[in-house]
């Protein structure tokens, strides 16, 4: 196995919790990996478990949102503020499996929380108060980030990296999924549809296991290098999720509803692959050019449709997200655990995680103009972002 692989040293993990887009992931060790059919049937599980807790439970608000702004009288201010309140309950529910390392061994708390996050988005029709809203999406995001971390711990010590990348293709999976709450046309009937394909992704995942024990920790590395991932790791958080939230209402300010619906079908569709194609790309490049590389495709992509109108642009700008967001999470974190800062992980999860909670805050004033100044924001962020990596220099560890 060559050095520059996404097979990672999990000992920096602190808790053993990782994360991701979510909080990002690491791909796989090569030891006591699963192989044949075995692994495949791994993978399903975990990525049923993803599909369902990402890319549905927590996803599925941005094509929902243009909806409910039409027909829910949701405010821009408060639909930044309930994307606020899922990222403040996704921190929390990382940190609550970094505190409760425990939770990470438990299959019953994995099939806990994807039934919680099923309930959470079965009762977001049920009224128009802004304050049960407000609750509903905190929960879900607890329960979301605790399928996360718990299904990632599940798969990442049994299977190969490349196996490791297709697992995590089941959140692009999932928000491909969530497009077809868009053919319902009516806000409620949408969210009931997310919560019937989390319950459907909650049944071949009801069987995943939780994970083995992390290893201690060993060595440890130069700091200043992870400082400047964790800034460049932070400034993803910020800049990701703005258009995370508010891609397809702002394409939808420029395009026909068929345009910006297509538009988020295209962003899981080309996350699917994405987390497989960059573990390809890192046999023969190192991690944090391609970091460099992905950050800047992202800024691209997402101010695309703010200057260029048309279905090219927005489609291309859907497809150039999809393919980076869970890329960039995937190399932040494996940098960070190669590394081998103790609890490297948990501060990057942080990092990132309170990075969610800041993006639509700080765009919350600029949206009563629209979106496409959110918009570039956000790729103005991701781009400082791409200048922080410029200061990650790490030679990969020799791997036997």
């Amino acid at each position: 196995m060559t050095a520059n692989t996404f097979d990672t040293d999990r000992s920096a993990t602190g808790a053993g919790a990782p994360a991701g887009p979510a909080g990002g992931v690491v791909a796989g060790a090569a030891g006591g990996a699963a192989g044949g059919g075995g692994a495949w049937w791994l993978v399903g599980r975990g990525a049923a478990a993803l599909a369902g807790g990402m890319g549905i439970g927590r996803f599925a608000y941005t094509p929902i949102l243009p909806m409910m702004h039409a027909q829910a009288g949701l405010s821009s201010r408060l639909g930044a503020t309930l994307a606020t309140a899922n990222y403040t309950g996704y921190l929390a529910g990382a940190l609550a499996a970094i505190a409760v390392p425990r939770l990470l061994h438990s299959r019953w708390a994995l099939r806990l929380s994807m039934l919680i996050l099923a309930v959470t988005l079965a009762l977001m029709p049920l009224g128009r108060s802004g304050s049960l809203w407000l609750t509903l999406r905190l929960i879900a995001g607890i329960a979301s980030a605790l399928v996360f971390v718990i299904a990632v711990s599940a798969v990442l010590p049994r299977l190969h990296n490349h196996h490791v990348g297709w697992t995590f293709g089941g959140v692009g999976a999932g928000i491909a999924l969530s497009g077809v709450v868009l053919a319902s046309g009516n806000w409620r009937t949408a969210w009931w549809i997310t919560a019937l394909l989390t319950i459907a992704c909650t049944v071949p995942a009801w069987h995943l296991t939780g994970s083995p024990t992390p290893r201690a920790a060993t060595r440890r590395t130069s700091s200043r290098h992870f400082n400047a991932l964790l800034a460049s790791y932070t400034l993803e958080g910020i800049g990701y999720i703005i258009a995370g939230t508010f891609l397809v209402a702002a394409i939808n300010e420029t395009a026909t509803g068929a345009v910006s619906n297509g538009a988020w079908i295209i962003v899981g569709l080309a996350a699917l692959p994405s987390t497989a194609l960059w573990a390809w790309l890192s046999r023969s490049w190192s991690r944090s050019t391609l970091l460099l590389i992905a950050l800047l495709l992202q800024a691209i992509g997402i101010a695309l449709p703010t200057v260029i109108h048309g279905i090219a642009a927005a489609l291309i700008s859907a497809a150039l997200f999809g393919a980076t967001f869970l890329g960039v999470a995937n190399l932040a974190i494996a940098l960070g655990a190669d590394l081998n800062i103790p609890h490297a992980i948990a501060i990057l999860t942080t990092g990132y995680s309170l990075g969610q909670i800041i993006g639509p805050l700080a765009v919350g004033p600029l949206l009563h103009n629209g979106y496409h100044q959110a918009l570039l924001v956000s790729a103005g962020v991701v781009a400082l972002a791409a200048i922080a990596a410029l200061l990650v220099r790490h030679q990969p560890k020799e791997l036997p």
